[in-house]
């Protein structure tokens, strides 16, 4: 059973699930003393439908709860992209070193054991609700960024959804490859992110209806140090800044903005740069109409052959195309 239902002005909120009421009344009661929105759970399957409806930030789970218990509440907290960054506290009567190890293993941010020292209690909320706060903050200004890609995008109507398909295409590329799942995310921010420095590209040389000249070419080349120079300040965008920077590189030394030669090329920007060069083809632009997805592997194949791309690469992305529809602009 699920209590307390948040209050349209939003504090900082903590989810207190123990199936024991006298340990939820003496939690809630300190914790609201302190300013704090409350939510209790009395066992681990309202916890989790809590998480859904409350989205708590700080969550403070007993570990020997019935249905759920506490360990695969946490688990299943910290496999969720949603949840995965909420801090979870584990609160047991159990503080040997074999039962930590579980926890940690389950993801576990901190621990308190019973009985709890309600100044302990009161210090770790404390401190973990600021740092849930500047977790939301970090995401607020990557959302901004996010806005700032997609409306750049929106200034060409040439290039609509053409972050989106990166995104997707450069994850399918990235799970072809067997990479791991921080892999996987930084390629699908990288996919949106990537032309992020655009917005330092003049619409005169952005919307040209024809092919640039020389002059506007090194204008539109700054856009990568521009985007990656935009994204530097945050943290959380620190292993996408590379896919910014050197998507348009290539491993002949052919690319730009530094002229990157093999392994020099970060792996993640040179799946980004793959999926970019074949969307980019297969889509409509104002001095050519799209190719052919035929069309655009052969020129795949052809930059394969010159040395801008590995065999491997290229290959694993076929075989995502021969298994997954080509996106296509909307």
């Amino acid at each position: 059973m699920v209590s307390e239902p948040p209050q349209p002005s939003r504090r900082s909120r903590v989810l207190i699930a123990d199936d024991t009421e006298s340990v939820r009344a003496l939690f809630n009661r300190l914790l609201a003393a302190d300013g704090y929105d409350v939510v209790v759970a009395e066992d681990g399957a309202a916890a989790l439908a809590a998480v859904t409806e409350y989205r708590p930030d700080v969550i403070l789970l007993d570990v020997t709860m019935p249905q759920i218990d506490g360990l695969e509440v946490c688990r299943r907290l910290k496999a969720d992209p949603a949840t995965r960054l909420t801090p979870v506290v584990l609160v047991t009567g159990q503080a040997g070193l074999d039962d930590r190890i579980r926890g940690i293993e389950a993801g576990a941010d901190d621990f308190l054991s019973k009985p709890v020292h309600p100044h302990e209690l009161r210090a770790r909320v404390r401190s973990l609700s600021r740092f849930k706060s500047l977790i939301d903050a970090l995401d607020s200004a990557e959302a901004a960024f996010l806005s700032l890609a997609l409306t750049i995008e929106a200034r060409d109507p040439y290039t609509n959804g053409h972050c989106e398909r990166l995104a997707r295409y450069a994850v399918r590329l990235g799970r072809a490859l067997g990479l791991p799942a921080d892999d996987l995310d930084a390629l699908h921010r990288g996919g949106y992110l990537h032309d992020v420095g655009k917005v330092g590209v003049p619409d005169a040389v952005l919307l040209k209806e024809g092919r640039l000249t020389p002059e506007e070419m090194v204008v539109m080349r700054r856009h990568p140090e521009i985007g990656a120079a935009l994204c530097a300040p945050l943290q959380s965008l620190r292993v996408v800044r590379p896919i910014i920077l050197s998507h348009h590189e290539r491993l002949d030394g052919s690319g730009y903005p530094e002229g990157l030669r093999g392994d020099e090329v970060p792996l993640l920007a040179q799946i980004v740069g793959i999926v970019d060069v074949f969307d980019a083809l297969t889509s409509t632009r104002p001095y050519r109409k799209a190719l052919s997805p035929a069309e655009a592997i052969g020129h795949l194949n052809r930059d394969v052959e010159l040395g801008r791309f590995t065999r491997a690469h290229i290959d694993a992305f076929l075989e995502t195309l021969a298994t997954e529809p080509v996106l296509t602009s909307r």
